[in-house]
């Protein structure tokens, strides 16, 4: 039962609180260099293609990129440079994380929000939308489709900002996400990790959050241009104010949440401003807090029931320009995570995922209660936009063997310490690739055993194969512990993990 409209009023009168932004703004200007970034858009025109390749140089370093480098990459047109350039992207990817992927799935839990944004199929004047908010007992059933019928490992659980859905709602559902154990083939399963995508929340909310054992706290910027964020985030509404938003990453890791998400909504405003506004929001965690973005999303804006918006932006990005926003954040932040939604089509995931993508979603819904009821078309009046991949999670898996990726469904490192400043020193070193294959392999073993189709397991046993003599050359002295671990998985073990 939602509460009344005064209640929710009062509210939202007291869910900005200007003391936990302001203390991180120097000199009275947020980190978002509004003139600064158009200024070295405009001076890195027609860079030299000798300074291009210093710029990769230090890319494939590990080192995150200055704003006029990365402008420089952004102005490349010539096409054997771009070639270079996703060939380097190709490189600091492997380096980093080698030759997995993770995968996850979306968990919408409500629909229900108090903004209006005019880009958004959940904004509170779109009448046509079909409200719903989840009981735990259908957060249950949802998180049992996902775990026995499917077999994800991580989650991320997604949230409107409404007072039905404020922070007790958010920890009752991760600890009944949590709380999901099912027997499976072989063995059994659960969510290892959920991950959250809401709203900006206070420092205290935040404290709960983290308590909850939450993996990434995800929040998107949206657009990184000011003007264009007031023009599409009403006055009067929350997400209104644009600082409140930019600076949640700042509460977040001041609150103990060691991993955050960052993103833009491309085709909100020109690509190349929001590519530098990433930048700039990842340069300016490292300096404050010395841990950049654990990962980084680029969606694109999609069509919406009831939302004009979605097809008239002047600024929707082209295929082309989509692939090289991929590769230009693979390079200019070398150590992040980067995750391809199924908001982009089979064909477009297929083409760029090789510019540097880490994570992508599969057998993805996003209606409210969509999993349980087992719905096979989309609903537009329960979701916030349309996807355009919807195959399943065997499906994008056994595509991904083909191409030569192994699945991870690894969430080790969450519950190892591998997190926060540590995991950056890791990944910049390039050793937290060397846990990342030991622990897909162990996680991919036990999927294809408890869940793969038979024309799945065959493509799958052969990247197998060649995975462990991977691990078997480069890594001899722990070759005989992985193995014993290994054959535990094969027995019915599960959950194990370096």
């Amino acid at each position: 039962m939602t509460v009344g409209v005064t209640h929710v009023d009062s509210w939202v009168k007291s869910r900005i609180r200007e003391e936990e932004y302001v203390k991180y703004i120097d000199h009275g200007r947020d980190f978002i260099p509004q003139e600064a970034i158009t200024a070295s858009l405009q001076a890195n025109k027609n860079p030299d293609p000798k300074r291009v390749k210093d710029i990769l140089a230090k890319s494939l370093a590990v080192q995150t990129l200055e704003p006029d480098e990365t402008a420089a990459l952004l102005n490349v047109g010539d096409k054997e440079l771009l070639q270079e350039m996703e060939e380097v992207a190709r490189r600091v990817k492997r380096k980093v994380y080698d030759n997995r992927i993770v995968t996850f799935a979306p968990l919408y839990m409500s629909n229900l929000c108090v903004n209006n944004c005019l880009y958004c199929g959940f904004r509170k004047d779109n009448h046509r939308a079909n409200r719903k908010v989840l009981s735990l007992e259908e957060v249950r059933r949802e998180t049992e489709v996902l775990v026995g019928e499917i077999g994800h490992k991580r989650l991320i659980v997604v949230y409107g900002e409404h007072p039905d859905t404020d922070i007790d709602y958010m920890t009752s559902t991760i600890e009944t996400v949590y709380g999901v154990k099912i027997n499976t083939r072989n063995g059994w399963a659960n969510i290892r990790r959920v991950n959250v995508n809401a709203p900006p929340l206070s420092i205290r909310d935040l404290r709960k959050l983290s308590a909850a054992g939450i993996g990434t706290y995800q929040v998107f910027q949206e657009t990184y241009h000011r003007r264009t964020y007031g023009e599409l985030h009403p006055e009067g509404t929350i997400k209104s104010d644009y600082r409140w938003r930019l600076y949640c990453m700042h509460r977040a890791l001041e609150a103990g949440i060691d991993d955050v998400g960052i993103g833009a909504l491309f085709g909100l405003y020109d690509w190349r401003f929001e590519v530098m506004g990433l930048l700039y929001h990842a340069r300016e965690l490292e300096g404050k807090f010395g841990v950049g973005p654990h990962t980084v999303s680029f969606p694109r804006l999609e069509p919406a029931l009831n939302i004009p918006f979605t097809e008239d932006s002047p600024y929707k990005v082209a295929d082309e320009d989509f692939k090289k926003i991929i590769t230009v954040v693979r390079l200019a932040i070398p150590y992040t995570g980067m995750i391809l939604t199924a908001r982009e089509t089979p064909e477009i995931r297929r083409d760029v995922i090789h510019s540097g993508v880490t994570q992508i979603d599969a057998s993805s819904k996003i209606g409210i209660g969509a999993y349980a009821a087992n719905l096979q078309n989309q609903e537009g009046s329960k979701q916030q936009f349309l996807l355009g991949d919807t195959r399943s999670l065997d499906e994008v898996v056994r595509e991904l063997a083909w191409m030569g990726y192994i699945t991870s469904f690894c969430t080790a490192g969450y519950r190892c310490g591998r997190t926060g400043r540590h995991i950056m020193d890791l990944l910049r070193s390039g050793k937290e690739g060397k846990f990342c294959k030991l622990n897909a392999v162990l996680t991919f073993r036990e999927w294809v055993d408890d869940f793969a189709s038979e024309e799945t397991k065959v493509v799958a046993e052969e990247i197998i194969i060649k995975e462990v003599d991977e691990i078997k050359q480069a890594m001899p002295e722990i070759f005989p512990q992985f193995m014993k671990y290994y054959e535990q998985i094969r027995q019915g073990g599960r959950d194990i993990y370096f």
